[in-house]
């Protein structure tokens, strides 16, 4: 079993077609609209790292870690997130999205990114800080645009804020990030990332 990763453009192809059969298991698209497997998930703009578990050619379980600057508190960031995290169905409970979604915090310090955060379903919670992420109290994402903005606080949305400052500018600002409104927007296909 192994860890790799390729700029979402320069993914292979055969590992592509693997990324969306597990998108399409936990995401189904609308019927007649599924994007082929070469097709871009994620704006280009965020530079999308995928990283997939593989066992044997077997994809088992994927990622993309989106990124991009971010203003907030008067303070500049490198920002990135994690973005379509799954896990092919009959591999779930092994801990192979625990392994790939620690392996990504680790990535990001290794890109030199001063934070990651980004939101999950909070029943998820537990999963992702079991593998070292944190809850950023009261923190809500702004995604989508400034003109079109997208909160994860909207009705209906249970999302919570997950979070970890790499960077020493970063730790030194995270209590501003706390109970904050964080204006993300990374665009309209990646709404939230």
């Amino acid at each position: 079993m192994q860890i790799v990763s390729f700029p979402e453009e320069a993914t292979p192809f055969e590992l592509r077609v693997q990324v969306r059969e597990l998108q399409e298991q936990a995401w189904p698209s609308p019927p007649g609209s599924v994007a082929p497997p070469d097709a871009p998930a994620h704006d280009p703009v965020l530079r999308p790292l995928s990283m997939l578990l593989v066992d044997d050619g077997t994809l088992l379980a994927a990622l993309d870690i989106l990124s991009k600057e971010i203003v907030h508190a008067g303070g500049c960031f490198a920002a990135g997130g994690l973005s379509t995290v799954v896990t092919r169905r009959e591999a779930r409970g092994r801990g192979h999205g625990r392994h790939l979604v620690a392996a990504a915090r680790e990535t990001m310090v290794a890109r030199k990114l001063d934070l990651g955060l980004f939101t999950c379903d909070s029943p998820l919670q537990a999963f992702y800080e079991s593998a070292g992420w944190r809850v950023l109290p009261g923190a809500v994402l702004i995604g989508g645009t400034t003109q079109d903005p997208f909160p994860s606080d909207q009705p209906g949305f249970d999302k919570v804020t997950m979070a970890d400052f790499f960077s020493p500018e970063a730790r030194q600002a995270e209590a501003s990030f706390r109970d904050s409104r964080i204006e993300l927007y990374p665009g309209e296909i990646d709404k939230l990332w």
